[in-house]
């Protein structure tokens, strides 16, 4: 998820050398898919901000068939093809296409299913830079062919982009593992806003501060499934709101249908001020993912969400560090969630020190800062060459 508004404004001085920068392998922007298309609208808005060209390479479904721009960022719609295996590969595989005529200077290439394109994107004279997020690879959605696809990816991504880059520590440490070799680490930011005036609470027929949240794709390894179940063992009468969808994943959402109570409001992908709404006044906010890097919606609920139960993996204990409640299974879900939901000061000492680790780690300037000297220092070294 994301919420895709637009940051204050602030003074900043122009840059010396503006950069085309484009940004493919997302469905585009505004955010309204998962979290790499919240990076590529926060990272991509914050560029332009300092001068850059960007542009953003989306998919018809998901920003429309014209071209037209967002937060300064030129959004440049391509068709495609629909389903789970071709839909991302297509869409890149014409991105690289149109980025050749573009003569980008830097490309930032997301998912590490697209790496076959970056010899591509590079014909047009860019430097070429990938962010893999997690390991794709062990998502249970995928079957042997998917995991084949991603096993090859990443060792594609190291071969082929100008520079490889993780949003978290742990996955540094598989990269090191793995494949012998130390990636630069750049993590997702968050950015602290003012709860909007929305009728999205109304609309769910929810009350500020009375209402759990999870947020994520529909998927087994986001583990909505299991909050539902665990919810279910939670004393009292607060309803559970479940946000988020997925296009290929129709049995896992109907076996969820089938296990939400009445307490359970599924209420599919939400984003932009509703977003902001729902995180901003929930009781509590619960990560249940297991597989990735730093999760944006984790950062967000950091930022100015509800106090946060979250799934203990190495990822979350990386992000939060103590400013989160950690379950390992059902039972111990249920009970961090009544926990939380009773226990007010520890719902707010939670708040407190998840706010200060998001604005000490996961701040979008200081991403976006990080982003730019990287871009800056390959276009250099590409125009040597």
């Amino acid at each position: 998820m994301g919420f895709g508004g637009a940051a204050p404004k602030m003074y900043l001085p122009p840059v010396a050398e503006p950069l085309n920068i484009a940004i493919a392998g997302t469905r585009g922007v505004p955010a309204n898919y998962s979290g790499f298309e919240t990076f590529a609208e926060e990272l991509g808005a914050r560029l332009v901000e300092r001068g850059h060209r960007v542009t953003v390479y989306g998919r018809v479904p998901y920003v429309g068939s014209q071209r037209r721009t967002h937060r300064g960022i030129s959004v440049v719609p391509l068709p495609g093809v629909a389903g789970k295996h071709l839909e991302t590969p297509i869409a890149t595989l014409v991105s690289a296409l149109a980025a050749i005529r573009a003569r980008h200077d830097v490309v930032l290439v997301c998912n590490a299913a697209n790496a076959f394109a970056l010899p591509m994107f590079s014909l047009g004279g860019a430097a070429t830079v990938m962010n893999v997020d997690g390991v794709d690879r062990l998502r249970r959605k995928w079957g042997r062919a998917g995991r084949i696809w991603y096993w090859l990816g990443e060792r594609l991504a190291l071969r082929l982009s100008s520079q490889l880059v993780v949003d978290a520590e742990c996955l540094r440490d598989y990269w090191l593992e793995t494949y012998g070799v130390s990636l630069p680490v750049i993590p997702y930011g968050g950015e602290r806003v003012a709860a909007p005036s929305h009728p999205a609470l109304a609309q769910l027929r929810l009350e500020p501060g009375r209402y759990v949240l999870t947020v994520g794709r529909l998927e087994p390894e986001n583990n909505a499934l299991l909050v539902v179940e665990a919810y279910a063992d939670v004393p009292g009468d607060l309803p559970l709101v479940v946000v988020g969808d997925a296009p290929y994943a129709d049995d896992y959402k109907e076996r969820l249908r089938a296990k939400a109570g009445r307490r359970v409001i599924l209420a599919g992908g939400i984003y932009g001020e509703g977003y902001v709404a729902l995180q901003t006044n929930a009781a509590c906010y619960v990560a249940a993912g297991e597989i990735g890097g730093t999760h944006p919606a984790l950062v967000e609920a950091m930022t100015f969400g509800g106090p946060i139960v979250a799934n203990d993996v190495p990822e979350h204990r990386e992000a939060l560090g103590e400013g989160g409640l950690y379950y390992s299974g059902r039972d111990e879900l249920s009970a961090a969630i009544a926990r939380v939901l009773t226990e007010p000061d520890l719902g707010a000492m939670l708040r407190a020190r998840a706010r200060a680790r998001a604005e000490t780690h996961y701040r979008w300037d200081a991403v976006t800062e990080r982003y730019e000297a990287l871009f800056l220092g390959l276009a250099r070294e590409r125009r040597r060459s």
